[in-house]
């Protein structure tokens, strides 16, 4: 198997979608149906089940992927820490962050850390919640601090820096506002966000739930790409959304309320790095963040 083969099959078998696989890989979405059509011939047998609306592993496929991919994962790791050996621990480092990132611990974090490997150049970036592991995934980021639940099988994630209630932004004058909480299950009938293709859907509906506790359904209105947008939607009236609880400390608004939402889970917030991807760099700052958390007492309440 040719190795642009390997990554076009491992790819497409995490995505199972070929325009979302062409965008990982830099391809066109014709190149990489040649590519899959190609190898399944050597194989002998289709590795994927293909409709118009749906594309799933074959139980070859998937017997297949999972004798490959922890290979796979291997072989990118060995090469990974030559490189990370050859050049040492100093140089750069970026590192995401969605929302307010680690929270009150980002500041003992990037201390800790400089403290450390004072020859590392750490560079923050903000992600956005329509993509919250894109820029991860394309390399744009070495590590990511962002929201969970995270369950992807090429990421990796821990230490969780923050474990924070949640609450309900609702605009000035909307009937839930100055409540002292409220239940999911009183929000049938309001209209939460949906949110731009990008976010998986398992992330999306943890956060912005689609049901009550009881099943009846919660109505998504427009679509949003960014956390700004959200709020200016909810503070203009057109609709209301869950938020951690830290939402109201760092992105205040003069228009818009907070209520303490009550029988919803806790959010957390964890390190996110590239299994395949580790360097001296990123075990180090991995290292700095568990110390700092545990310094802490356990990760900060928001």
């Amino acid at each position: 198997m040719e190795r642009q083969e390997l990554e076009t099959f491992l790819t497409l078998a995490e995505e199972l979608h070929f325009g979302r696989t062409a965008e990982r890989l830099v391809l066109s979405q014709a190149r990489v149906s040649q590519t899959v059509k190609k190898l399944e011939r050597k194989i002998g047998a289709p590795l994927f089940e293909r409709t118009s609306r749906v594309v799933r592993m074959s139980p070859l496929g998937r017997q297949l992927y999972e004798d490959l991919a922890p290979l796979s994962r291997e072989m990118d790791a060995a090469v990974a820490r030559a490189k990370s050996a050859a050049r040492g621990v100093d140089g750069e480092l970026d590192v995401g962050f969605l929302g307010s990132g680690a929270g009150t611990l980002t500041a003992p974090i990037l201390r800790l850390f400089r403290e450390r490997c004072p020859g590392v150049e750490v560079r923050m970036r903000e992600t956005q919640f329509h993509d919250p592991l894109g820029a991860l995934r394309g390399g744009e980021v070495d590590l990511l601090f962002t929201c969970l639940p995270v369950a992807e099988p090429d990421l990796t994630v821990g230490p969780v820096v923050i474990n924070e209630p949640r609450a309900l932004a609702v605009p000035l004058g909307h009937p839930l506002a100055g409540r002292t909480s409220v239940s999911l299950e009183e929000l049938a009938g309001e209209t939460f966000f949906g949110v731009v293709n990008g976010a998986p859907a398992y992330w999306w509906d943890f956060h912005v739930p689609p049901r009550t506790p009881s099943g009846r359904e919660i109505r998504r209105g427009q679509a949003v790409a960014s956390f700004q947008e959200l709020m200016t939607l909810v503070g203009t009236g057109q609709g209301i959304s869950p938020v951690v609880a830290s939402v109201e400390k760092y992105y205040a608004r003069p228009d818009v309320t907070f209520v303490p939402l009550r029988d919803v889970e806790p959010a957390e917030v964890a390190l996110i790095h590239r299994t395949a991807g580790v360097t001296a760099r990123t075990e180090a700052f991995v290292r700095a963040v568990r110390d700092a958390v545990a310094a802490n007492g356990g990760p900060a309440p928001f």
